[in-house]
């Protein structure tokens, strides 16, 4: 067995050697090197570099954790080590925002110089014989075609690019990076974040979502998903003036949304405000059901308008 591994990396050395130079991204701003120093480091035990991998990301953005501590969490026993799914939910767990980045160097190289040290997975052996691996980018050099890696019990690893680029391109490109709710990634884009917000949503960490959303919005203020997360997740916390408040005004910032008048028609109804329900569900084309008997001072109810057609 041990004569057949070291003939297949021999063979993964050799086809290796023969690729052509790599190419580093081209982006505006970027420096030959950068180091992210103060990452702390974790030596991976056999089969757990899952956990040391994700304690060396949390303990960056000043949670307290150890691998111990994460293996419970994270480690399948019966896999030999960690999905990406058991990562991602630890993360979350410990109050990160998992964000995907895209599948090239670019992205990683971005994360980087912003400070943001990158979770990427590896396949050290074949398609048809894995080995898979966890590993945090902290650095690159450009110059010397490096990537700088917490690695197994190797921290500050310098290794060349191009077989880091073929492990990382057989396990997928997949590469993840965690920060709290209200800082975004530097290649952060709409959709992935609000997804991710989403899912925080999804599991009751609601002011955490609430947060990821409010950041969304200070980014992006013209994406109308980012005003509806925010909406329903401080309806969830029981916030309904504020909830009722964003509602209004996602509906005059995005008319043709429906889902932001019918919310709204429900949050008035349930307010007691049958008569603005029913026009918010007008505005939609949809019929309101049955509204509850009005309670209270109807007068505070707000007048609602559909845009012109």
């Amino acid at each position: 067995m041990h004569q057949l591994t070291a003939l297949l990396l021999a063979a993964v050395l050799l086809l290796g050697g023969c690729a052509s130079q790599p190419q580093w991204p081209e982006h505006t701003g970027s420096s030959a090197s950068h180091v992210i120093d103060g990452v702390p480091f974790h030596p991976q035990e056999a089969y757990q570099c899952g956990p040391a991998a994700l304690a060396t990301v949390l303990n960056h953005r000043s949670v307290a954790s150890t691998p111990e501590s994460l293996v419970d969490q994270v480690y399948v026993p019966e896999r030999g080590g960690s999905l990406q799914v058991e990562m991602v939910a630890a993360a979350r767990a410990h109050g990160l925002l998992a964000y995907p980045l895209e599948p090239e160097l670019g992205a990683i190289l971005q994360e980087v110089e912003a400070g943001n040290p990158v979770l990427v997975m590896q396949n050290l052996g074949l398609d048809w014989w894995p080995q898979w691996h966890y590993a945090v980018v902290i650095g690159y050099d450009r110059g010397r075609d490096r990537i700088i890696l917490h690695t197994d019990t190797r921290p500050r690893h310098s290794e060349p690019i191009r077989p880091f680029l073929a492990s990382w391109a057989r396990a997928d490109h997949w590469a993840m990076v965690m920060t709290p709710p209200d800082r975004l990634p530097a290649t952060a884009r709409p959709l992935p974040w609000l997804t991710a917000a989403s899912d925080m949503e999804e599991l009751g960490q609601l002011p955490l979502a609430e947060q990821a959303y409010r950041t969304a919005l200070a980014r992006w203020p013209d994406a109308p998903a980012a005003r509806f997360g925010l909406a329903n997740s401080l309806y969830a916390q029981g916030e309904r003036e504020q909830a009722l408040s964003q509602f209004i005004t996602l509906t005059r910032e995005a008319p043709e949304l429906t889902a932001g008048w019918l919310n709204l028609a429900t949050l008035l109804a349930r307010r007691g405000c049958p008569l603005a329900a029913r026009h918010a569900a007008g505005c939609a084309d949809t019929a309101l059901p049955e509204a509850p008997a009005p309670r209270g001072n109807t007068a505070a109810c707000p007048l609602i308008h559909c845009p012109a057609k």
